[in-house]
């Protein structure tokens, strides 16, 4: 019999982490950090939903914080199982929590200055690097469309979910009264037609789907809206001396912009501008990519193929250290800074916006789905004064979104995945998306024709699926 319990992500967008439970063996899906107001997902995330020990494999469906950033905590726990994920994520999550334990170790340090100046008791460290390395020893890469059993009788495949690098739904087939059942995570489903990432790979005889629903409400603009409004910003800093400040994740948005900046130059509609990526995680994560070009559509493996860098165009310049980010902050506009993070929790982008959020002339491009209780969620909402590190600062810059360069499937990319499907699907969950996004995918579902859709509760139980 196979259960499953859904620890995270569930009525919210962060902190995947699903447990499948078959014949006495649990596998996770996702182990990921919780993301928003400090406090609560400093608790969260420090809580663990059952003993390490208890935990026979994990599966990542990618290698974003949200999804894999709590697995050196499991380790520090005593989790000693494997960990299954493309070679590509495998190398992401490498330099990704990495990075993210050194943010912690800055953010808790900060914090506690506080806390013992309040008479408390300081935070521990959620981990370290030295967890990190344990944690990295005991990756198992796994190409896609490979299938490996494991644990008893529940083979998993990981096939191309098109939303970053090395992302994959992830597929768990098993027999139930002596037939064959088959279970598909989407993870974070990927856009058609996007940059250089292959389409989102198509399943067969699904049994059971649990469906991210960041968009479920909503389509995307078309790509050549996307292009044109950024050509609009560029005019604009360029016009009246100002800085583009854009929160990016260090993964996927950045490189996309990038990809979508090389064209612009190549087709000379590019203003000649210095454009800043200031984060050495970005800059890893590019190089990252250029490694694992068999991860690209085939136009961006043609372009490779005759010396085109996708990811590299005149004017671009990577930071890595501080003195050079700081540099930044005296330097007259016109010019355009990325940086990391993308939901403005963390990173050298709170400085950047620290700066320049009070300047009327500045544009602020939020470029994806911004979680409750973050900073940039805030910014989206107008949310005036916001703090950025214990100040209040009023924003004054323009703030504009663009969510056609989200990573993740809209309405119609999310439906018509779940119908190419087939008729076989018979139940379906929807996860990883904020309540009202869940219910209203849930209804793309039933209109559809899957009959029963769920929207789990945290911790909530499925038996016998």
């Amino acid at each position: 019999m196979l259960n499953l319990r859904f620890v995270g992500a569930a009525r919210t967008t962060t902190g995947s982490l699903h447990s499948v439970e078959y014949d006495g063996h649990r596998v996770l899906v996702d182990c990921g950090l919780l993301q928003g107001h400090r406090k609560e997902s400093f608790e969260a995330n420090r809580a663990m939903p059952f003993p390490a020990e208890s935990v026979d494999a994990i599966v990542l469906s990618h290698a974003h914080i949200d999804h894999s950033g709590r697995l050196p905590a499991f380790v520090k726990a005593g989790y000693r199982g494997p960990i299954y994920a493309t070679p590509a994520t495998r190398d992401l999550c490498e330099v990704m929590l990495r990075d993210s334990a050194f943010l912690q170790a800055r953010d808790v340090e900060y914090v506690n200055k506080t806390r013992r100046k309040q008479g408390k008791r300081p935070f521990e460290l959620l981990y370290d690097e030295d967890d990190v390395a344990d944690t990295m020893a005991l990756f198992r890469p796994m190409p896609y469309g490979e299938t490996r059993e494991i644990v008893p009788g529940l083979r998993a495949t990981l096939r191309d979910a098109g939303h970053i690098l090395g992302s994959a739904s992830v597929t768990f087939d098993y027999d139930k009264w002596g037939k064959r059942r088959r279970l598909l995570f989407t993870g974070d489903l990927g856009q058609t037609h996007t940059p250089f990432l292959r389409d989102p790979e198509p399943v067969e005889g699904v049994d059971a789907l649990v469906t991210e629903c960041t968009y479920g409400d909503r389509d995307h603009p078309p790509a050549a809206n996307v292009e044109g409004r950024l050509m609009d910003y560029l005019r604009f800093i360029c016009q009246h001396r100002s800085k583009l400040i854009v929160p990016a994740f260090s993964v996927g948005r950045t490189q996309q912009l990038l990809y979508i900046l090389n064209k612009m130059e190549e087709s000379g509609k590019l203003p000649p501008i210095p454009i800043y990526v200031d984060s050495p995680l970005s800059k890893a994560a590019t190089e990252i990519h250029r490694r694992h070009a068999d991860c690209f559509n085939d136009a961006t493996r043609a372009m490779l193929a005759k010396g085109d860098d996708p990811f590299d165009f005149r004017g671009l310049k990577f930071l890595t250290t501080v003195e050079e980010s700081m540099s930044l902050n005296a330097k007259e506009g016109p010019m355009v800074v990325i940086s990391a993070s993308g939901m403005c929790e963390g990173g050298r982008i709170l400085h950047h916006l620290k700066n320049g959020i009070e300047n009327p002339l500045n544009i602020v491009l939020i470029t994806g789905f911004q979680a409750e209780s973050t900073l940039g969620r805030k910014l989206v909402d107008g949310v005036s004064p916001v703090r950025i590190y214990g100040e209040e600062k009023t924003p004054k810059a323009t703030i504009y979104t663009i969510n056609g360069l989200s990573a993740h499937a809209d309405r119609t990319g999310l439906t018509a995945f779940a119908k190419a499907l087939g008729p076989t699907v018979r139940r379906a969950f929807c996860v990883h998306g904020e309540e009202a996004y869940c219910e209203a995918h849930r209804q793309n579902l039933l209109g559809i024709g899957i009959r029963r859709v769920d929207i789990p509760e945290k911790g909530q139980l499925f038996e016998d699926v």
